[in-house]
């Protein structure tokens, strides 16, 4: 666990907030028939105007500056020209930059113009999920406060967590400890301290938790190919409560 100072955290709301425009850019445009490299063509445009650098490109071999996950896909999907978005598909989007040495990441999954009710409902708790686990940071809270406040809502829901991904401290490094699984392992885990800055991330399915990856080595997708949604933010714990840095706010 690294502790941040406050100029460090401001240095991360700065990356978070290009990440933040980002993504309220890309839910603006996303519609049938753009396809997944457009999307990611136009994020890295935006990234670098605003002197940052994608986060994913490059990263262990990964070819895009987005991952880009439809429907069934939970997570990492490879943006190409050859996905083109149609109306009722939803579309996980996680996209992170470094900026002045530092990370921010976030993550929203999109309706592709209609969704049905089922699908709505699932972004809906995987949203809802994210804002009750970022509730729990707390200095003096314990990682499994967060764990099992997303496991109680999802599952109270009638949905399932992702358990093979789990979300990451962040800073000098895109993954840094501690890991925060959205399920409960058990109270003995650290606890939450001023400086700390998480990356906490609900991946929920439909189905099963249960999940596999395509040949690509990349792209996982649900092991029933039921929808799956996947909601991100950055948070700071500070004294007077949680601090989201990659708030979508100031883009609305």
């Amino acid at each position: 666990m690294i502790i941040k100072s406050s100029d460090e955290i401001a240095i991360m709301q700065e990356a978070n907030q290009i990440v933040a425009e980002t993504l309220c850019m890309l839910v603006d445009v996303v519609e049938p028939g753009i396809t997944t490299l457009e999307l990611d063509q136009r994020a890295e445009e935006l990234c670098l105007k605003r002197n940052a650098v994608p986060a994913f490109k490059g990263y262990r071999g990964f070819p895009g500056s987005l991952c880009v996950s439809v429907n069934e896909e939970v997570v990492h999907g490879i943006p190409t020209r050859k996905r083109k978005l149609r109306k009722g598909d939803i579309l996980s989007v996680d996209f992170g930059v470094k900026f002045r040495g530092y990370y921010g990441d976030s993550a929203v999954t999109i309706p592709v113009g209609k969704i049905d009710s089922e699908k709505q409902r699932l972004l809906d708790v995987t949203q809802e999920s994210l804002e009750r686990a970022i509730a729990q940071v707390v200095v003096g809270n314990r990682i499994a406060d967060i764990s099992k406040a997303v496991q109680d809502y999802v599952e109270g829901e009638g949905f399932s967590i992702v358990r093979q991904f789990v979300g990451h401290g962040i800073g000098t490094e895109l993954h840094e400890g501690p890991e925060i699984p959205n399920f409960y392992q058990g109270e003995r885990s650290p606890r939450l301290m001023a400086g700390m800055v998480l990356a906490i991330e609900p991946m929920v399915n439909m189905g099963t938790y249960k999940v596999k990856v395509l040949r690509d080595g990349w792209t996982v997708i649900t092991a029933d190919k039921k929808p799956s949604a996947h909601f991100e933010h950055s948070v700071a714990v500070t004294e007077d409560g949680p601090l989201v840095l990659s708030s979508r706010e100031n883009y609305r």
